[in-house]
């Protein structure tokens, strides 16, 4: 028996922002109480982790050892006391919430994704690009058994950020959305919208991305090029909500310009830079403009459950724990063509 094995797991361990990982072992956490030990099948490669592990992103305490991700799959391998409704063996999956206050207005309003304490896998405490990670108990995702881990893996934040923002713009069965940016979570976006009866137009600079929007249900397509604000400008009815996925301030304009009188524009994407807003057009258009993060819990259920009952399609790479690396360059430099994840 090799001991040091026995007590260690290999991990992708940050040491300095925008340098390689370091593939290491380091010991097994044991759960405290109220917590979960995960075995981990599969972990996806977010673009926060890229935003993290570049330094861009505040974090109160760096996790110790600092381990990327929150997008892990896997099974449930120990159990710490006190917790209810978890056994050894079954499937869990590891999303960004690792816990929450619980007592704050947003966490007794069933959401919360905007507290203001919560803590992150990845960000604040350690994260799933190793073999184990401790998720607590009342966060971690129950998964039926048999779901592919690889395929499931973006579904713990891509799917439940695309599926919070589609709940987040109000959008009912019959309305229509414009949705800004076909990449993973766009490409998500779109496919549950399609399955709500929502009537959806794609917009992206990527051909080949509306290529893949129109197979996944989309109702129309438009390129973001020079005339977009124009020809969304010129259309009679505009759209019941605008959400943007693209990680850009440029597509502020067309989202004024496609938007309806008391629509709705959701901000879905990390955009650090302003925009241009003028208050008279609000007052004028009595337009909603908000923000979402992730989903909470109830929307995590719902959208595994349509996971679970027809899977999403997406652009899948799997890579090796040793690659995190490249993949978060290639996520960093806008090159990857879908998403990354890490097969154990």
């Amino acid at each position: 028996m090799n001991s040091e094995h026995d007590m260690t797991m290999r991990a992708a361990v940050l040491k300095l922002f925008g340098q390689p990982l370091e593939t290491t072992r380091v010991p097994i956490p044991q759960p405290g109480p109220g917590q979960i030990l995960v075995r981990l099948a599969a972990c996806g490669v977010c673009h926060s982790d890229a935003h993290i592990w570049k330094g861009d992103m505040a974090h109160v305490e760096a996790p110790s050892p600092f381990i990327l991700g929150h997008e892990g799959i896997g099974e449930v391998a120990a159990v710490g006391p006190g917790v209810e409704g978890w056994a050894i063996g079954d499937a869990a999956g590891v999303p960004w919430l690792h816990d929450t206050c619980c007592h704050c207005d947003e966490c007794r309003d069933g959401e919360e994704p905007f507290c203001q304490h919560q803590r992150a896998h990845g960000l604040n405490v350690p994260g799933a690009f190793a073999e184990y990670v401790i998720a607590d108990a009342r966060f971690a995702v129950a998964l039926a058994a048999g779901m592919d881990p690889v395929k499931t893996a973006p579904v713990m934040c891509a799917g439940v950020t695309a599926y919070g923002a589609i709940r987040r713009a109000g959008l009912k069965s019959g309305e229509t959305c414009a949705i800004f940016g076909c990449g993973g979570l766009g490409l998500y976006a779109i496919q549950i919208a399609s399955r709500l009866g929502i009537k959806v137009l794609a917009i992206d600079r990527d051909p080949a991305k509306l290529e893949l929007a129109l197979r996944y249900g989309v109702e129309s397509i438009e390129v973001a090029d020079a005339g977009l604000i124009a020809r969304l400008a010129s259309r009679d009815p505009k759209f019941h909500a605008c959400i943007n996925f693209a990680p850009t301030a440029a597509t502020w304009d067309a989202m004024i310009a496609a938007i309806r009188p008391r629509g709705r524009i959701v901000a879905a994407a990390l955009v650090s830079k302003p925009v241009a807003l003028s208050q008279e057009w609000l007052t004028s258009t009595g337009v909603t403009i908000t923000g979402t993060s992730v989903g909470n819990r109830e929307e995590m259920r719902a959208v595994v459950a349509m996971h679970q009952a027809k899977p999403f399609e997406t652009e899948i790479e799997e890579i090796r724990l040793e690659d995190a690396s490249l993949a978060l360059s290639a996520l960093d430099a806008g090159t990857a063509k879908g998403r990354f994840v890490i097969r154990f």
